[in-house]
């Protein structure tokens, strides 16, 4: 290996021979780029390949320890700098990735519990958010949805006979630009409906007729194939909904009300609210699994309504609300060994 192809400073590299090759989702790979740009670059930007090694790597995850206070957020950053350099490997231009010495440790995996709303805060969100807008909450309380799914759902997914809703296709946004999307992880699924939650999709179709938009697939871009689909929920302009600007002008504002968040500051502008990250849309995802476990829901089941990889995965984020969890078995066992425990018994 010549010694001169790691004397390409990491900054150059990423933008030469990293960014360009990037795969995944547009949301993945704005997510890449954010990272690099906000917390690689600044600080080893400058260094040659060759000049990181596992000494420069210990000072700098010791930095980030102080500057990002999220470990699953710092892990992700590791991971992308690890991908970064295990592709300068592949590039001949390391002989090896310092990520992978043992005296450079990643923070360990977080445990953190997802944090579920009550179901009477649940309703009164519901009930004060706007009209045009409520359904998106029946949906994300009622049938676990997220956020993107919800914008995407057409009248064409709902299957009222057998009780349930297919989930498609999702509407995502990247630097401003909406575009259809398949669900999280390319995965479509089926997803049980009540029959509550059947009836306000009537009443909403009926008060806020569906409206056909036309957006590119896949990823934004003029030069990406579009697609039309009839969509339940749309701005009053007739125009797919955008995640910032919900969550900003509609989302946040029923959350004050409701008394979830702090009203705005006085004289602040509209869309000046506070930081709410345990309480956006995802939380009633949250609150739809702690719904169904706490009622006795398989977990296998949960996972494939989810759209979850495996059960495990469901189990890792939401055990906490299973609290008869093992009660069951304890029950039974307790009754065998107390009736052929007992002295002169089988």
């Amino acid at each position: 290996m010549d010694p001169r192809d790691g004397s390409i400073t990491l900054a150059d590299y990423i933008e030469l021979y990293w960014a360009p090759g990037r795969r995944g989702a547009p949301k993945t790979q704005q997510d890449q780029e954010r990272k690099a740009r906000l917390h690689i670059i600044p600080h080893l930007g400058r260094l040659p390949l060759r000049n990181i090694t596992a000494t420069t790597l210990r000072a700098y995850t010791a930095k980030l320890e102080e500057s990002v206070s999220s470990v699953d957020y710092r892990r992700g950053i590791l991971s992308e700098l690890s991908g970064i350099l295990e592709a300068a490997v592949d590039d001949r231009r390391l002989a090896r990735n310092p990520m992978h010495a043992k005296s450079v440790r990643w923070p360990k995996a977080s445990r953190e519990r997802r944090e579920a709303w009550s179901l009477e805060t649940a309703l009164r969100v519901r009930d004060v958010i706007s009209p045009r807008h409520r359904i998106a909450v029946v949906l994300g309380l009622g049938c676990g949805l997220r956020q993107g799914e919800v914008f995407g759902l057409s009248p064409e997914d709902i299957d009222y006979a057998r009780g349930a809703l297919h989930i498609r296709r999702q509407v995502q946004t990247v630097n401003g630009r909406l575009f259809f999307a398949l669900p999280k992880g390319a995965k479509t699924r089926t997803v049980d409906m009540p029959g509550s939650v059947a009836e306000e999709l009537k009443r909403h179709i009926e008060a806020f007729p569906p409206v056909e938009v036309e957006l590119p697939w896949g990823r934004p871009g003029e030069d990406r194939p579009r697609r039309k689909f009839s969509l339940l929920l749309t701005t009053r302009f007739g125009n797919a909904v955008a995640v910032n600007t919900w969550n900003t002008y509609t989302w946040k504002p029923a959350l004050a009300k409701a008394g979830v968040i702090p009203p705005r500051v006085e004289g602040a502008k509209q869309w000046q609210w506070e930081a709410a990250p345990r309480d956006g849309f995802h939380v009633l995802r949250h609150t739809y699994a702690s719904v169904m476990l706490e009622a006795g829901e398989s977990v296998v089941t949960l996972a494939r309504w989810l759209g979850h990889s495996s059960p495990a995965v469901t189990l890792g984020y939401y055990a906490h609300f299973m609290p008869e969890a093992g009660s069951k078995g304890r029950t039974v066992m307790d009754g065998l060994l107390g009736r052929r425990g007992r002295p002169g018994g089988a």
